[in-house]
């Protein structure tokens, strides 16, 4: 470019949400505050995609109204766009990242929770890292990394282990649903997105497998979850327990 600036290829940033209206616009204004202040001489070119599950509190309206969206759900703040889709059908977490995943646009694919427990911070140091891994996961189980609620951490360590030992992966964190991925291997799984993306964060536990399988470049980087900021968490402990080990068991027994 004439200005002397590096223009980064387009990065897509994928927010499932479900009532998550008093959090939402300060996690895409957080986003933008740390891409927008990379150094002098690289332009990062990004895009935001608000996948809501038609949340009844009014997510849609509140990101419609903030960031001005157009009759097409679409608004070019800065450097970064942001795109709502408001989703009617195959509702559920693993569904939404599905569907955010195969609309982007970016080379570069992050996903990340709405409720402040992923950092926006670490998404650039993620994304760069992407020029020497295929995937790149924010982890509370390495080095530096960890969790505010001790009590889950505790029993997501423990259930980690499970998760390994089964499956004879070296993976510390296979419930973390942060990462960063290029788009190019991501694709490569396409024939496989209906038996991996569906249920709820157990879909990172069949990524991460045949990721692993596939004997991609994983990277895990320390990652630290802060309690949810506003709104109440969609799920307890247990149930969640409960129902991945269902999915862990079947996918043990079955295969995808």
């Amino acid at each position: 470019m004439g200005n002397g600036l590096t223009v980064v290829p387009g990065i897509s940033i994928v927010l499932p949400t479900y009532n998550e209206r008093e959090n939402i616009c300060d996690l895409i204004d957080a986003i933008r505050r740390e891409l927008d202040r990379e150094p002098e001489g690289r332009e990062w070119r990004y895009e935001v995609l608000v996948m809501d599950d038609n949340s009844p509190d009014g997510t849609a309206a509140v990101v419609r109204q903030r960031f001005g969206l157009t009759s097409d759900d679409v608004a070019q703040v800065g450097n970064c766009t942001v795109r709502l889709c408001v989703r009617m059908q195959e509702k559920g977490l693993a569904r939404a990242i599905r569907d955010g995943l195969t609309r982007a646009t970016g080379q570069t694919l992050v996903v990340m929770d709405t409720d402040f427990n992923h950092d926006p911070a670490m998404i650039p140091q993620m994304v760069d890292l992407l020029r020497y891994y295929d995937l790149v996961i924010g982890s509370r189980f390495v080095m530096r990394g960890g969790m505010e609620d001790v009590n889950r951490y505790r029993l997501s360590l423990l259930y980690n282990m499970f998760i390994r030992l089964l499956f004879h992966t070296q993976i510390q964190d296979n419930l973390s649903g942060f990462f960063a991925v290029r788009r190019e291997r991501l694709m490569q799984l396409k024939p496989k997105f209906d038996a991996i993306f569906y249920g709820y964060g157990d879909y990172f536990i069949r990524l991460l497998l045949v990721a692993w399988r596939s004997e991609w470049k994983i990277l895990e980087v320390p990652v630290y979850y802060i309690l949810r900021r506003h709104g109440d968490s969609k799920t307890g402990f247990w149930p969640i327990f409960r129902d991945y080990t269902k999915a862990v068991i079947r996918l043990r027994l079955f295969g995808l």
